[in-house]
């Protein structure tokens, strides 16, 4: 019998015979065998219902102040800081009733205020932002590094800083106790952060569509208007929802403008409520602060896809 013949029974004797133990083919017959699979199977079960209960157990502690806050709209006044559970045994429904109509006027009134403010932030930050972006991102003109520091600038100061400026202006035009003054800036882009986010956009879309407009005669208008507008979708969705949380839940900047009770918006409104120099009801205010978060929850549930979206796009360019 020649070499090469031993050489390849040999060959042939090795490939049959059995692997040693803890081998990477014993691992790979142990994963198939039945008691296995279940044993493995039952782990990732027991570790999944682990973890769903960890964030369980954190959402119902980010959520108590939100359930205290309704279960605490539905106690008499008495009960309201002696009792820090959820359970309601005799609801007060009578809460919401003197809530409504327990200020100078219903606090129907001072939803619509509100939803008045809101619309027109929503609208001048969407509009003005998005063509203060567009110079940024597409035009070339003269101190334009130094306008967009500037920009950045109005990220960084806090409004305490500017209140007291703008406040002698506004009662300088006797302005004062109007909605003009927290109407006026969102039409001037104020909001440098929605500015720097449609920016953000607007420099990730390509200047081919660009070329192309202008190739077809649009001007700078057409191209921001009917070209880039409908491609920022994202963005707009965004800044409308951030706008409404913002101007919905502001209260210092209303406070400084808004002294005639007619005018008052939601928050203002709550705070009226409390009185340091009589008796506060808490449980009306509670009533009306649960009613207060029933926009903001539609806006937010609506409004979501847009948010995470415009966040995501914008913020990985």
């Amino acid at each position: 019998m020649t070499d090469a013949t031993l050489n390849i029974k040999a060959a042939a004797a090795r490939k049959a015979a059995p692997a040693p133990a803890g081998t990477l083919a014993n691992r790979s017959s142990a994963a198939d065998i039945p008691e296995y699979k279940d044993q493995h199977k039952a782990r990732r079960i027991v570790i999944q219902i682990i973890k769903q209960l960890v964030v369980l157990a954190i959402a119902l502690v980010m959520l108590y102040p939100i359930l205290w806050m309704i279960a605490s709209s539905l106690r008499k006044p008495n009960e309201i800081f002696t009792n820090m559970g959820l359970w309601v045994a005799h609801p007060q429904w009578k809460n919401y009733v003197d809530g409504w109509f327990g200020l100078s006027q219903p606090f129907g009134r001072y939803f619509l205020n509100s939803l008045l403010l809101v619309a027109c932030a929503i609208v001048g930050n969407v509009i003005t932002c998005s063509m203060a972006a567009y110079a940024f991102a597409r035009l070339n003109f003269r101190g334009r590094p130094l306008m967009f520091g500037f920009m950045l600038l109005m990220l960084m100061i806090p409004i305490h800083v500017v209140i007291i400026p703008q406040y002698i202006i506004w009662n300088s035009l006797s302005m004062i106790n109007t909605y003009i003054p927290l109407i006026v800036p969102k039409f001037l882009a104020m909001d440098g952060f929605f500015t720097f986010l449609f920016y953000q956009f607007i420099r990730g879309l390509p200047r081919d569509l660009d070329e192309a407009a202008k190739i077809d005669g649009a001007g700078h208008w057409r191209i921001y208007w009917q070209i880039l507008m409908p491609l920022m979708k994202p963005a707009i969705g965004t800044t409308a929802v951030f706008t409404f949380m913002w101007t919905w839940n502001d209260f210092f900047s209303q406070l400084i403008y808004l002294t005639d009770p007619k005018l008052y918006t939601v928050p203002i409104a709550l705070r009226a409520f409390i009185d340091a120099t009589s008796k506060s009801s808490y449980g009306p205010m509670f009533a009306m602060s649960v009613l207060s978060m029933i926009p903001l929850f539609i806006v937010f549930c609506f409004g979501q896809k847009y948010l995470v979206e415009g966040i995501a796009t914008t913020g990985g360019k």
